[in-house]
């Protein structure tokens, strides 16, 4: 008999379950950031700024494709808790991302080279879309199956042989920078997924593809996957509209900064203590609420505000007293005007990390249209609110304000829709 990964039936150790797996992913990650974030400046000590822009905007674009499939994981994660029909959920996932990849494939491709008129090898681009496929299919497993050490030992192992590739390309291939970014990337990549592929398959056997038993909880599955897929989207196309909007209204330049300084920034804080409630918290918010442990879903919240309360106070206090000292440290003087934009990332970093909660939660209900309707919200009050900032002002710190007050809004939604749950809840005590 295959082993299954599935929490003890005890719920009274969820938030301890919690507790060190959150620990021992920020330590991962943390090692992931200082690789790849150094990796980052040196490139920027050299590498044309353009270079950089076009590498990182195409990247952004490919994700976006991409980035639907790992909105399956959390319709993967509730859904495998409630039924362990673990073959019928990861055949309906394999068909699907087989699709995704062959449309990146024909479209997206030929978007990037023909009407953005960006000058990207074939080879690079077919790589980067197969490899970045894998590794999406392979995350997916190891989220729904809970194997939270295989995840946070990824976390690491792809940006050291991101640096590894690039080096192999650069100075014993001779490939250009831009090249050698692409390679490397693709690199990295196939080999984070042959690392889940065998540390998943000690513990769980590969499931056959069979044709999938579409019965109500698998046609529910399939709802909640199209609506997840939706959402992660959603996610993405909130910071793919901040970049559009800088390549439309702003100098490269200004664009340089984003994509150099700010984005990446942007991204280590989001891996760093944001994804890490989808990874962690969504799984056991969803075994407590199968077993009716509201308890320790209070316990998980308080300690997930305290944590959101602490970073965010520590974050903004670095931006506003040693912002400008440590930028120009670390880059080049041609990136300090990313300075003033950082600083007002920081004021409103602690909403996306309780807002990450908030939808953890309704998902965890499977509440996976609510949770998309919120998630556009806060698009609708991004571009609504850039245009309304615009008028004021020509600076580009408007572009990340914007980005701000559309999560601010998320928030303020979500805690709506969180606090309907807990009065459902209360109701029902009541009427039992």
């Amino acid at each position: 008999m295959e082993k299954q990964n599935i929490a003890p039936p005890t719920s009274e150790d969820a938030l301890s379950r919690l507790k060190t797996a959150f620990k021992a992913g920020v330590t991962a990650t943390l090692a992931s950031i200082s690789i790849g974030f150094l990796f980052k400046i040196w490139l920027a000590q050299w590498v044309n700024k353009d270079d950089l822009a076009l590498f990182n905007s195409v990247i952004d674009i490919v994700s976006l494709s991409l980035i639907l499939m790992t909105g399956f994981r959390s319709s993967m994660v509730v859904t495998y808790s409630q039924t362990n029909n673990d073959r019928d959920i990861i055949n309906i996932f394999r068909f699907c991302l087989i699709t995704i990849v062959l449309l990146t494939w024909g479209v997206v491709l030929p978007y990037i080279k023909h009407e953005l008129h960006i000058n990207v090898g074939y080879f690079e681009m077919v790589g980067v879309i197969f490899s970045m496929g894998m590794k999406v299919y392979f995350t997916n497993l190891i989220a729904m199956y809970r194997l939270y050490d295989v995840s946070n030992k990824v976390t690491w192992i792809e940006p050291v042989t991101n640096v590894a590739g690039f080096v192999i390309c650069y100075y014993v291939l001779h490939f250009t920078p831009l090249a050698s970014l692409f390679y490397s990337m693709a690199f990295s990549s196939l080999v984070a997924a042959h690392f889940m592929y065998w540390k998943r398959r000690i513990q769980i056997a590969t499931k056959p593809i069979k044709s999938v038993q579409l019965d109500p909880n698998m046609r529910n599955y399939v709802r909640k996957s199209f609506t997840a897929s939706l959402e992660a989207g959603a996610s993405i196309l909130m910071i793919y509209i901040t970049v559009l909007l800088t390549i439309t209204h702003f100098s490269l330049d200004e664009l340089g900064d984003f994509q150099v300084v700010v984005r990446p920034i942007f991204t280590y804080m989001t891996m760093l203590f944001v994804f890490p409630i989808y990874r962690f918290v969504l799984p056991e918010l969803t075994l407590c609420i199968k077993q009716g442990d509201h308890q320790q879903i209070k316990a998980i919240r308080r300690w997930i505000f305290r944590i959101a309360a602490i970073v965010s106070l520590t974050f903004f206090l670095i931006m506003l007293i040693g912002g400008h000292e440590i930028i120009g440290f670390v880059f080049p003087p041609q990136y300090h005007g990313a300075v003033i934009v950082l600083f007002h990332f920081s004021m409103f970093f602690i909403f996306m990390m309780l807002n990450a909660y908030q939808l953890a939660y309704i998902k965890a209900h499977g509440k996976f249209t609510l949770s998309l309707l919120i998630r556009l919200s806060g698009i609708i009050t991004l571009i609504a609110s850039y245009h309304l900032l615009s008028i004021f002002t020509a600076n580009v710190v408007a572009i990340i304000v914007a980005l701000c007050l559309g999560y601010v809004m998320m928030f303020i939604l979500s805690t709506i829709a969180e606090r309907k749950i807990l009065n459902g809840y209360k109701l029902a005590l009541s009427n039992g």
